[in-house]
């Protein structure tokens, strides 16, 4: 790809020659995101492949930005670079509800039609959410995230960004995936179709998941993510801190009652969980 070419090669210049010739390059790229014909990461044969172009080329748009004026009014002053302004919608055309309140979304991130966000919402650059999703107040979709179809992102619920290292994979929630009210999903997690994540639940890339149906306990490897399973319902839960391979920290932990926040799978997606979940669809 003759894109791909040039953002690689750009993206090696010195910042006074990246300045010259890079902005025409970076706006058709930027066009591409918008449009959501780019990924940062796309589904191949079952699984997530990290596109790091990609994310070199949204790297290129804040070498390439100039600190600009985007101020509403003398009342409300913002400055960022003029590679990234506010994305141009037009709801009616898109089919997409911006309800108001104060959401951004950041241009060079894709919403797709039938998109629902709830005031107030912030969409970061490279960030590609699709039909049917539902962005809920407070909710962040960082940068580079990939949100699937019908997803419900809940009130105050985080989607970490993971923009650097540019071969990192960025979070993935695939479809139809529920994540509850003040969940926190970040470093590269993959989200299987139709899980749910309960209020409150947090998940990083260092945590592990017990998976209380299976007998599995799920972690990030060397070579591979962490994956929440299809279907899985999770909640918060705790861990004892009591350790066989240190005694001192399993005495202390032990005298004090001590433990740590982890998920926990309880059950898998059954018919009463399909029918909470409908419930949603009379918010969209």
């Amino acid at each position: 790809m003759q894109l791909e070419q040039e953002i690689e090669r750009i993206y090696s210049l010195p910042d006074a020659e990246a300045q010259k010739e890079g902005r025409v390059v970076f706006n058709a790229f930027k066009d591409l995101l918008n449009k959501g014909q780019l990924r940062a990461a796309e589904p191949e044969d079952g699984n997530w492949r990290v596109r790091p172009w990609v994310k070199k080329g949204i790297m290129l748009g804040f070498r390439l930005g100039r600190i600009t004026n985007m101020s509403i009014n003398a009342d409300f002053n913002f400055y960022d670079k003029d590679t990234y302004p506010l994305k141009y919608i037009d709801g009616m055309r898109d089919h997409i509800r911006v309800v108001p309140g104060g959401s951004s979304i950041r241009d060079g991130a894709y919403v797709a039609p039938r998109v629902v966000i709830m005031p107030p919402a912030y969409i970061n650059v490279g960030a590609y959410v699709d039909e049917g999703a539902m962005i809920d107040s407070h909710a962040l979709v960082g940068s580079c995230a990939q949100v699937g179809k019908r997803v419900h992102l809940s009130a105050s619920a985080q989607l970490g960004g993971v923009l650097e290292p540019v071969g990192a994979l960025p979070v993935i929630v695939e479809d139809d995936v529920l994540i509850g009210g003040n969940c926190g999903v970040y470093e590269g997690i993959i989200i299987r179709r139709q899980a749910i994540l309960a209020a409150g639940t947090i998940v990083t890339g260092a945590t592990p998941v017990y998976d209380l149906v299976r007998n599995k306990i799920y972690r990030k490897t060397a070579d591979n993510p962490l994956i929440i399973p299809e279907g899985a319902v999770v909640v918060p839960g705790t861990r004892s801190l009591h350790r066989r391979d240190a005694r001192p920290a399993e005495s202390f932990a032990r005298e004090h009652g001590l433990a740590v926040q982890t998920p926990i799978i309880i059950k898998y997606r059954d018919e009463k969980t399909e029918t909470s979940v409908l419930l949603e669809e009379a918010l969209r």
